[in-house]
């Protein structure tokens, strides 16, 4: 068992450097400076999941057919096989990637900005932002922006700031004194916090659908003649409906949208929107569906124990909304994340996406134990009860409903709010660094 354990530790490690990194290390081989290629760059999102996609369909079908009906380490070496062409494939266009020029950590940026606004906080904004310092060259400046002020006096320049005897173009120590720069690269980031924020949601409505909607799969009739569709399968079914609406929205809907609108498909906010808003549909049909199975199950309960005698088909509508919300919001949130962060931070604002992930399925846990505290009984009654057909689900479905709508509430206030990144332009296109 130990070295199980190992192997899907490393497993863990593995997936989230690559997560964090491969989605930035992707847009960076796209100029944003080039028209052409930044409207490729809104391709790309779509496409990228849309594999991701493939992927876990074949996962929770083929693979998981494989380990039930032939052996489980033929499905782990099938796995370990595919990951050794894709590495080969990696470094087999090694020469035909773009690289970027790291520009340290951006944690310790982050940190340099804040402890320099704290030590200049008594200090008094010029009424000329020209007056705060800048260093960068003139190309690759960020314009001043008047949100989150306090973080500009990082760039005021005092006496202490630069030493007597200092060569000439020395810098100064970036823990007393940051360029305008540097600093609306910070305000970038705390700019992503209130959308970050309110996507959380999405997927803790998401974690529904792994958890809850399986079990109501497995009190349901899932008969195909002689053969059972087995309960955790029907996740095929929210997969399917990421691979439709991905395949809709690049084949049909962006070039429709560029034709009418003139822009590559709907903005990143828009589509986070979107999710948000089939989500929010996903959680009231579920309601719906759940109140019709209970019905069932109380009809029931003193005729048989087995299966109820409702299909499981009438889950799929539920397992559709929130798939395709899903890939509505994931490729806007990874193209919001990366696309509105600064150069040298968008593997951070990566792992800042991810985050919302693994957060909304805290959530999810804490109100279900929340709900279980205050609906519960000691006979392990109430909304979750341990026998769902003795429960009130469709409860739970609705009060989900409503945090999602409030939540779609604050989020179009914060979106309203953003200002977006507008990325400045030279007049070659790009620069020779950026192209790299």
């Amino acid at each position: 068992m130990g070295f199980l354990y190992l192997a899907l530790y490393i497993i863990a490690l593995g997936i989230g450097g690559l997560k964090s990194s491969v989605s930035g290390f992707g847009t960076d081989q796209f100029d944003e400076k080039d028209d052409k290629e930044k409207a490729q760059m809104a391709y790309f999102f779509n496409r990228f999941f849309f594999f991701i996609s493939t992927g876990t369909l074949m996962a929770v079908t083929v693979l998981v057919y494989i380990q039930d009906q032939v052996d489980r380490s033929w499905a782990y070496g099938i796995c370990s096989i595919s990951m050794s062409i894709a590495i080969l494939v990696f470094f087999w266009g090694t020469k035909r990637y773009r690289y970027k020029k790291s520009l340290g950590s951006p944690i310790v940026q982050i940190f340099q900005v804040i402890v320099a606004a704290i030590r200049k906080r008594r200090m008094q904004l010029p009424f000329d932002v020209a007056l705060l310092y800048e260093n960068y060259p003139e190309a690759s400046r960020i314009g001043h922006t008047d949100q989150f002020c306090f973080l500009d006096k990082a760039a005021i320049v005092a006496e202490e700031d630069f030493e007597r005897n200092a060569p000439a173009g020395s810098v100064p120590n970036p823990w007393n004194l940051c360029s305008v720069t540097r600093v609306e690269e910070v305000k970038m980031m705390v700019k992503l916090l209130p959308i970050w924020a309110t996507t959380i949601m999405f997927w803790t409505a998401y974690a529904q659908m792994l958890t809850f909607s399986v079990e109501q799969a497995s009190t349901m009739e899932r008969s195909i003649g002689k053969f059972q569709i087995p309960a955790g399968s029907l996740t095929a079914f929210f997969v399917l409906a990421i691979l439709i609406t991905l395949a809709v929205n690049d084949r049909l809907i962006m070039p429709v949208w560029k034709k009418w609108k003139g822009q590559p498909g709907f903005t990143n906010l828009q589509r986070i929107a979107i999710g948000l808003v089939l989500s929010t549909l996903g959680m009231a049909v579920a309601a719906l569906t759940e109140r019709k199975r209970l019905s069932v199950a109380k009809e029931m309960r003193t005729v048989s124990t087995g299966p109820l005698p409702i299909s499981v088909y009438l889950l799929i509508p539920q397992f559709f909304l929130v798939g395709s919300g899903e890939a509505f919001i994931y490729t806007g949130q990874l193209d919001f994340f990366i696309t509105q962060s600064p150069k040298g931070m968008k593997t951070m604002s990566t792992g800042l996406f991810l985050s919302t992930l693994s957060l909304g399925f805290f959530v999810s846990s804490f109100l279900v134990s929340i709900v279980r505290r205050f609906t519960g009984s000691k006979d392990g009654q109430g909304w979750l009860a341990d026998n769902i057909n003795y429960g009130r689900l469709d409860c739970f479905y609705g009060l989900l409903s409503v945090l999602s709508v409030i939540n779609f509430v604050a989020y179009l206030v914060c979106a309203r709010w953003y200002k977006p990144r507008k990325p400045t332009k030279s007049s070659n296109g790009s620069s020779a660094e950026d192209r790299c």
